[in-house]
């Protein structure tokens, strides 16, 4: 791709955009990237999304952490046993400071555990199954938990580690109440132990980060400085990749891929992510919030109609016209195949099939089908904006009349999280695999302590609560992968949720910066290094 070619994909404004947010000279220690969004928060407990806690994590650090391989290592734990079968100890750390220079002790990470147990934290779910936490000493904290949990290392890896001190002094001992749109300190200003410091936030044009020359860990990378841009435009993202105004890009759009690779001065490290895209639907009410449905009902309500919707999807022409072939569809609504135990049965897909899902819907009464609003992000996952578009005219078939609602993820989350949909496209995933991660906040009721927090239909199943809460405390290996394909059969059966693809999320970089591509699309800056051009 020649110089011209590059800069006539910069329209005028953007170009002047990205003249103001990357304005920082080329460095070979410094690592400018960019993606399609910008994280939601400072604060580590207040928003459990993919980028937000990312970018968290350079600053804040959790007990244990994770190896490039997704293994779990020590960070601010040195080392665990566990005491009884409801008992952990952690040794922590010694002579670890804070980034305000404040002694990092047991105190911290029992007011941690606690704050991210509060009702606005969105890592409440997980917080709650760790348990009681305890100071023995300055430097050994113990857990008590309330029943066995077979995960419980995954979820000590969520849970982020903050000042008390800190948190005390600048009123933020609670998390931000993101979705009521509270300002607080924490969301523009961080103290943490990590690798890096925040310098300065200003959302949805730059954050700059510094490294912490007192971190306790050792440097793999050569970075300096940080700087994340957020570009929402593919062309505008690609341009400032190939004519090196960005370093790196963690999500160049699948159509751009094959180009990328015939780009001189620009590689791309390829791998899959451990993510599900699926829609949900509103099953819960007696009248959809955005809907003209006739008799005012919610169709939704009926397993016809939404195992209707589900074989109305042409998965394959998603992932070959849509998705350029980097996707992987899937029956199973959980981020990785490790999570539905690679059974060929819990990941088959309904088939798709047309004349059978115009039947199920006159079968329901819907033959003339209805209307309802679908809503989506246009910055979060690949394609997302195109995906909704896609499966609104195949539903188009059915004579659904479906209008998509696309926004920005800072709109979309609140929105979800207030329940104000009937019909959502969401993704789920990360570093963790087991499904129980997926069970709790996703196929279980809303409950209190996090249960359900992101099962925004409000699906209500008894029998399908009550196998997935068996499975989060079954300590016997065996019994527990019972539970755990029964949870999938109801689940799947019952048609919850629409599973569409896991996908594929390959970087794209300048050929002088080297990074470790990880599953959970978590790029980790100690381990990266720009050389001079």
């Amino acid at each position: 791709m020649s110089a011209a070619t590059v800069r006539s994909l910069l329209p005028t404004v953007a170009a002047a955009v990205l003249a103001a947010t990357l304005g920082l000279p080329a460095s070979a220690q410094t690592l400018r990237w960019a993606t399609q969004g910008d994280p939601q928060t400072m604060d580590p407990h207040s928003q459990n999304e993919s980028l937000t806690n990312q970018m968290n994590a350079q600053v804040y650090e959790t007990l244990v952490g994770r190896d490039k391989q997704l293994g779990i290592v020590p960070q601010l734990a040195t080392e665990w046993q566990q005491t009884g079968p409801l008992t952990w100890r952690f040794k922590l750390r010694p002579n670890v400071k804070f980034h305000d220079g404040s002694p990092f002790t047991a105190d911290d990470v029992v007011f941690s555990i606690l704050r991210a147990r509060e009702p606005s934290s969105n890592l409440i779910a997980y917080a709650n199954q760790v348990g009681e936490p305890k100071k023995i000493d300055a430097l050994t904290v113990e857990f008590q938990l309330a029943q066995p949990n077979p995960v419980f290392l995954q979820h000590m890896n969520t849970l982020f580690i903050l000042s008390k001190a800190w948190a005390e002094k600048n009123r933020v001992t609670k998390p931000q109440d993101f979705k009521n749109k509270e300002e607080s300190f924490a969301a523009m200003n961080a103290n943490g132990t990590g690798p890096f410091l925040l310098v300065s936030r200003q959302p949805d044009i730059k954050t700059a980060y510094k490294r912490n020359p007192a971190w306790w860990g050792k440097f793999e990378g050569n970075l300096q400085e940080v700087v994340y841009t957020p570009i929402k435009s593919d062309a505008t993202r690609l341009a400032a990749l190939v004519s090196g105004e960005v370093d790196f890009v963690l999500d160049p759009a699948p159509r751009d891929v094959a180009r990328l690779k015939s780009t001189a001065g620009v590689k791309v490290i390829e791998g899959m992510e451990n993510r599900v895209l699926f829609i949900g639907m509103d099953q819960s009410r007696d009248k959809l919030l955005y809907g003209q449905v006739p008799g005012d009902a919610n169709p939704f309500k009926d397993v016809r109609v939404r195992r209707a919707l589900y074989q109305a999807i042409d998965i394959e022409a998603i992932k070959s016209k849509l998705m350029n072939g980097q996707a992987i569809p899937t029956g199973a609504v959980v981020p990785s195949p490790l999570g539905s135990l690679n059974d060929p049965e819990i990941e088959k897909r309904l088939p798709f099939d047309l004349t059978a899902a115009r039947k199920l819907m006159a079968d329901a009464g819907y033959a003339d089908g209805f209307e309802v609003g679908l809503d989506c992000p246009n910055n979060r996952y690949v394609n997302d904006e195109e995906l909704c578009v896609a499966l609104a005219g195949m539903w188009s078939q059915l004579k659904v009349k479906v209008r998509v609602n696309a926004m920005p993820r800072a709109t979309y989350f609140p929105k979800l999280q207030k329940l104000d949909t009937s019909l959502y496209l969401l993704g789920w995933g990360g570093s963790i695999t087991d499904p129980e991660t997926t069970f709790t906040p996703i196929y279980r009721s809303r409950a209190d302590k996090g249960v359900g927090d992101w099962n925004f239909g409000n699906v209500k199943n008894d029998k399908l609560d009550a196998l997935a809460a068996a499975s989060s405390k079954e300590a016997d290996v065996t019994k527990r992968q019972a539970l755990i394909k029964q949870v999938f059969a109801e689940h799947n059966a019952q048609v919850h949720h629409i599973p569409l693809h896991r996908q594929f999320v390959p970087w794209a970089a300048r050929q002088n910066v080297t990074v470790v591509h990880r599953a959970d699309n978590w790029l980790e800056w100690q381990w990266v290094s720009v050389a001079p051009r």
